[in-house]
């Protein structure tokens, strides 16, 4: 039997999580860090035999902080509760570790789909995360709402996609910006950061183009425009909600 943790933070996450921790089966041992589902989500996970550990939300740096102190195996492979480790990906990491080299971890791609398809560029491909590794051998930093595990050292590369189905409809994008959006205004703002009107615009301009033209949005058909319209959606949201920090601070 192999020595590695599936790991999954969760919240409500019933849509994908069947799936999920399926895609996991590999792992010797399951964990779920969950922050206080009222859905069937913990009901799924005893389904899968995985342990489930309650910790209140404090953000997606502090939830990964704390799953690491219930760990007690040499690797693990962590995804997202709407995320599902491709047969591809699960052979490299199962082939990987039966003798692993000298790293802290592997990076592999994630494919999203959005709206119709599979995106290919935007910026979204191949989006490659550090998701298989040493419990002791990362570091865990970004700014809200997005944390970003990094390796402390040498980290190799596999193989396989993780794929990721983000969003059901356009409704539940739109409250993960307005939601993203704050956190990282706040976020920012307490990083001594400032904005302006014109900023805020500037910035979601150039997102757009970055995303449309530079990343080849274009090639990802009318999902590719959509995209780009949010991320100018996005962008602005932030710098717009940074600037109404400092004008409340004011006051």
């Amino acid at each position: 039997m192999n020595h590695i943790t599936g790991l999954v933070l969760t919240y409500n996450g019933e849509r994908l999580l069947d799936e999920a921790l399926t895609s996991l089966s590999f792992c010797s041992d399951l964990l779920v860090i969950d922050s206080g589902s009222s859905d069937s989500t913990l009901e799924i996970a005893k389904k899968h035999n995985a342990r489930v550990v309650h910790n209140d939300w404090n953000g997606a740096i502090e939830q990964h902080k704390f799953a690491l102190t219930k760990i007690t195996t040499p690797w693990v492979v962590t995804i997202d509760q709407d995320e599902i480790i491709s047969p591809q990906l699960a052979e490299s990491i199962i082939n990987e570790l039966e003798n692993p080299s000298n790293v802290d971890g592997f990076y592999c791609a994630r494919k999203s789909w959005y709206f119709n398809r599979f995106i290919r560029h935007s910026g979204w491909y191949p989006d490659k995360l550090f998701r298989i590794f040493r419990p002791e051998g990362i570091t865990i930093g970004g700014i809200r709402p997005h944390e970003e595990l990094r390796p402390k050292n040498k980290a190799g590369e596999l193989s396989g996609d993780i794929i990721h189905y983000p969003y059901e409809n356009f409704n539940q994008h739109l409250e993960k910006i307005n939601s993203y959006t704050q956190d990282a205004a706040e976020d920012l703002y307490s990083r001594g950061k400032r904005a302006s009107l014109g900023a805020a615009i500037g910035h979601g301009i150039g997102k757009f183009f970055k995303q449309y033209l530079l990343k080849l949005g274009f090639l990802d058909g009318r999902a590719g425009l959509i995209i780009a319209i949010h991320g100018f959606f996005y962008t602005f949201q932030k710098y717009i909600r940074l600037t109404e920090l400092e004008l409340k601070d004011k006051k």
